[in-house]
């Protein structure tokens, strides 16, 4: 199994990491490299790696749970040297980690794939085997879960309101909290670095287009109105369209609460508006108003997802609690939304990762992914939660701010 797809650098030494190739760069006795594959089954597995020893003669430990094996390994070509064998009791994740403890030239090893190999009958094993579509990329960022709402047939719908939780502890950089997805777009909260966090609002533009410079005119999506605070600009590489951000230090434990509108104009556009606003507190924060062109449409598509945009630390797990989903037709009617259908993107659909979840948790929906744990819920299910009609959305459309 190659490195590129499946190893990270789980514990940082200096300089040391994976290059271009997938190989190790590998120097500092203080990195772990640690490899993640999935067993549907008890086993007995013979583990090998394939690597090479520019100069001198290096030391590797290789630690699966509580077995760790000492191998000595050199030569200049690329070899495969035999590890150890290992006892894995029951099926899920396994990880291999590897340590290098000795060198006498100036790296441990350029390491490129973990070898597995077993007598036990009919076992399987599922991992990132190749880098078709980009997926070492894919892979390791792991799988992207939704949760797609039932909405009410026979409605237009012009408001869309849920409240969002992520747990202490279940928020890493590069998370992308989800909470209400529509049709051309999608708003929810993200994990940018040790000290920033957004809030994101983005619209997809009409002309499909991964280079948002390649949008005519007449395509674009217009900025009609911002809260303070907010940035504006364009987002490309999954489509491209128009792009508002807040800088706001939401907080793991507390919950959040989303409402955004799709309404026409009558000039065959549709006017894109979102709102922020914390469960518990008075108000709504406006973060962005935009005009989508060539667009006459309501609110459609209404959705969440989970996902993680930092593939170097794609072994960390995140979760998100999304409860008390209403949507709002045009006549001012709140229709609860109780039932959601749970997917996933291609990564889970193709079994390069098996690390996700995503179902009823209490009074609300929940999603989790990454970390590699094992206890997976199939994707292509539909839950239902637990109506909570004393929780309708109490609110003064007129008194919102931008409109």
């Amino acid at each position: 199994m190659p490195f590129g797809g499946n190893a990270y650098l789980t514990t940082e030494g200096a300089g040391d990491g994976l290059q271009r190739d997938g190989s190790t760069r590998w120097q500092d006795a203080k990195s772990v490299f640690s490899v993640y594959f999935h067993i549907d089954r008890a086993a007995v597995l013979d583990l090998a790696l394939r690597l090479k020893v520019p100069q001198g003669e290096s030391v590797i430990r290789t630690s699966v749970g509580k077995t760790t094996f000492d191998t000595k390994a050199s030569g200049a070509e690329a070899y495969e040297v035999k590890l150890g064998q290992v006892e894995v009791n029951e099926p899920g994740y396994v990880r291999v980690d590897l340590q290098g403890v000795s060198r006498t030239g100036p790296v441990f090893a350029e390491a490129s794939e973990l070898m597995v190999s077993s007598a036990t009958d009919g076992l399987k094993l599922d991992y990132v085997k190749n880098n078709e579509g980009n997926m070492f990329y894919w892979g390791r960022r792991g799988p992207s879960v939704h949760l797609g709402y039932t909405m009410p047939r026979d409605k237009k719908i012009e408001y869309a309101y849920s409240e969002l939780t992520v747990p202490v502890g279940e928020d890493p950089i590069g998370s992308y909290f989800m909470a209400n997805g529509f049709g051309e777009g999608y708003y929810g909260i993200q994990v940018k670095s040790p000290t920033e966090r957004w809030i994101l609002f983005s619209v997809w533009s009409p002309f499909h287009t991964d280079n948002p410079r390649d949008i005519p005119e007449a395509d674009r999506v217009v900025l009609l109105g911002k809260g303070e605070g907010v940035r504006v600009g364009e987002f490309g590489s999954e489509g491209s369209g128009g792009q508002s951000f807040l800088v706001f230090p939401w907080k793991a434990g507390v919950t959040y609460r989303f409402l955004n509108s799709v309404k026409p104009d009558g000039q065959g556009n549709s006017i894109y508006t979102a709102w922020f606003g914390e469960v518990g507190k008075d108000g709504w924060k406006l973060i962005a108003r935009f005009k989508r062109p060539k667009t006459d449409k309501y609110l459609t598509g209404f959705h969440s997802f989970l996902e993680n945009f930092a593939d170097r630390i794609g072994y960390l797990g995140r979760r998100a609690l999304h409860g008390n989903q209403w949507v709002c037709d045009i006549d001012g009617k709140w229709h609860e939304i109780t039932e959601a259908r749970f997917t996933g993107d291609a990564t889970a659909g193709g079994r390069h990762r098996l690390d996700y979840a995503g179902g009823v948790e209490g009074k609300g929906f929940y999603l989790r992914n990454g970390g590699f744990f094992s206890e997976r819920v199939e994707i292509n299910q539909s839950f239902q939660r637990e109506s909570t009609p004393g929780a309708k959305p109490v609110i003064d459309f007129n008194k919102l701010p931008g409109l």
